[in-house]
């Protein structure tokens, strides 16, 4: 299959992420991640975990994944199909929503509706981070790595960045 030919398919997959993705876009990473690689094998697990965290180091949103794995699996053309494909239904959505959810504000529902949404977002989020740890560690070192930076920033006020660093130092040195 050439490249401008995944273009339909690309566009389609990123605009239902598009609209799946309450809490931002690292919460449908789990999704993304199934379609790209498993259903359809445009990439390696390794290979998902590698853009995920570009991504994620670029500054900017965490949107930033879209055009990366477009670029991937289209070249340029992909990366502008999978952003607008990602952008254009959930801003529409968000749109129509916004207006609803005004008009509805005194009902006592709205609230339970809004607390409900909460445990969602951060299940998914944390299924995200669950996706990339299995795709990223090749071997009992990366995840020893993973398990302390996650237990580390769970159970203290460290800031992630000091377990970024530390992580690529241990790579460069080449334990990890």
């Amino acid at each position: 299959m050439s490249d401008l030919s995944r273009l339909p398919s690309l566009g389609a997959q990123f605009a239902l992420l598009s609209l799946l993705s309450v809490g931002g876009t690292n919460a449908v990473a789990p999704e993304m991640h199934r379609q790209m690689v498993v259903v359809s094998h445009w990439m390696s697990d390794r290979d998902f975990a590698t853009l995920f965290a570009v991504a994620q180091a670029a500054p900017g949103p965490n949107l930033i994944i879209a055009p990366v794995i477009g670029w991937r699996v289209a070249g340029g053309w992909g990366a502008v199909v999978a952003t607008l494909a990602m952008c254009i239904p959930s801003s529409i959505l968000a749109y129509v929503v916004a207006g609803l959810w005004r008009r509805i504000h005194d009902r006592p529902w709205r609230v339970w509706v809004q607390a409900g949404i909460a445990p969602v977002v951060v299940g998914l989020i944390g299924a995200s981070g669950f996706l990339l740890a299995k795709g990223a560690d090749a071997d009992w070192r990366g995840a020893v790595v993973t398990a302390a930076s996650a237990t580390l920033i769970w159970r203290t006020k460290l800031n992630p960045l000091w377990m970024l660093g530390c992580a690529a130092i241990l790579g460069v040195a080449g334990v990890v």
